[in-house]
């Protein structure tokens, strides 16, 4: 599968990645799991590597790469630990924003500090009493001469406590077209954050509240134009969102098979391997299924992000199946660890709680179910993938994988 998506550029990443979480991040999961807070240092760490870029063109400093990239970099974070590739797919929520609806001047200004690692950048949208009902949230912004007024909180932000530039949709008028995203630095006066709160899983990672009190924010770091909020909200969720959190629980997921099928080969029973046991090969080999299911679903939706195709409800398989197919791995590998995977001292546990973190952002199974079911019933929607495909494309900037175009067969081999 790696072959048929991926190009020799991509598999290079993939051992660069892989070899860095096994060297800076899995020495330092005790520490996260013991403090339950974020890792500030690890953090930024990963950002000079130039990872966040990844879908940043090289003319603002950028990898240029494009989505698969982005996808097995926060895979093998994530396969390591979840809490880092949630570092860093939230971070990428963040440059959607600006790579599809900055100017100029806003590329130029965040686009080669974000590269660089310099700048790590959030979206801020959901709200206490809305959830995600986005045309439910009260926060506002008030026209002030040049500059806007922000007032209200952003809940469940990824990287609140870690990052510097918050990308925030708020209301400033009615409706769906009453809505409008700015950029605000995280040093802003009237910006602050409430304490973060420990959670069950992703330890090392913040996803908390930010305030805004009278915050004032120039009218220059509006993206877009007044009304363009919501399509700065959903398109960051459908085009970023679902694939960056379809990527985190393909880590965690190849991680669970990974060490379950560890332990069961090493676990004497009756004179011999667990792994030899029919009841457990049964469940090994349903979890090695869910896996290689699992990747072909995120893998090819977003090869087609890539090539600029329409591909909205292939991103919102690839999220639903990878997320309720890590669950059930989840489980299925607590059961073959027994009493032993209880333990916190045992890997499996902690990636049973973090994989639990992947279901509610960028959509429930259940809202993914909805709008299959629309797919299905052949109702008609606009897609974000086809309306934003020209920076999407652009950004790939990688030869052809050998893949045939779509409706196409293969060759044999």
């Amino acid at each position: 599968m790696d072959g048929y998506f991926s190009t020799d550029a991509h598999r290079l990443l993939r051992a660069r990645v892989r070899e860095f979480a096994d060297t800076h991040i899995r020495p330092r999961i005790p520490e996260m799991e013991a403090s339950k807070t974020v890792h500030r240092e690890l953090s930024r760490l990963i950002a000079r590597q130039g990872w966040i870029g990844v879908t940043i063109d090289a003319e603002y400093g950028g990898m240029g790469m494009g989505h698969l990239a982005k996808t097995i970099i926060i895979e093998e974070l994530s396969r390591a630990a979840g809490a880092m590739g949630a570092m860093v797919q939230a971070s990428q929520l963040g440059v959607a924003k600006i790579v599809h609806f900055g100017d100029e001047r806003q590329k130029n200004t965040w686009l080669p500090a974000i590269a660089a690692g310099d700048c790590l950048p959030t979206i801020a949208v959901t709200e206490p009493t809305s959830g995600s009902h986005v045309l439910g949230m009260s926060a506002t912004a008030r026209r002030d001469g040049d500059d806007y007024i922000l007032n209200g909180c952003k809940v469940f932000v990824g990287n609140s406590h870690v990052g510097d530039l918050h990308g925030v949709v708020v209301r400033t008028g009615r409706g769906s077209e009453g809505l409008s995203a700015f950029l605000v630095e995280a040093d802003r006066p009237g910006c602050s954050l409430a304490p973060q709160q420990t959670a069950m899983g992703l330890h090392g990672f913040s996803f908390g509240e930010i305030i805004f009190d009278n915050c004032r924010v120039p009218a220059a770091n509006r993206l877009g134009r007044e009304g363009d909020g919501l399509a700065v909200a959903y398109s960051s969720s459908v085009l970023y969102g679902r694939p960056n959190l379809t990527a985190v629980s393909l880590g965690i997921h190849q991680a669970i098979v990974e060490e379950t099928a560890a332990f069961a080969a090493r676990q004497i029973r009756y004179g011999k391997p667990l792994a030899e046991l029919a009841t457990v090969k049964q469940r090994l080999g349903a979890m090695q299924s869910r896996l290689m299911t699992a990747r072909l679903a995120a893998y090819h939706a977003v090869h087609l992000l890539d090539r600029g195709l329409p591909c909205d409800a292939e991103l919102q398989n690839a999220k639903l199946v990878n997320v309720e197919y890590a669950m059930d791995s989840a489980r299925e590998a607590m059961e073959v660890h027994g009493a032993a995977g209880l333990y916190t001292d045992r890997p499996v546990e902690r990636f049973l709680r973090d994989a639990f973190h992947i279901f509610a952002p960028a959509g429930t199974s259940d809202v993914q179910r909805l709008r299959l079911a629309e797919v299905a019933l052949g109702l008609p929607h606009g897609q974000w993938s086809e309306r934003l495909a020209a920076p999407t494309e652009a950004a790939s900037g990688l030869p052809e994988a050998g893949v045939p175009a779509p409706g196409t067969v293969p060759a044999p081999v």
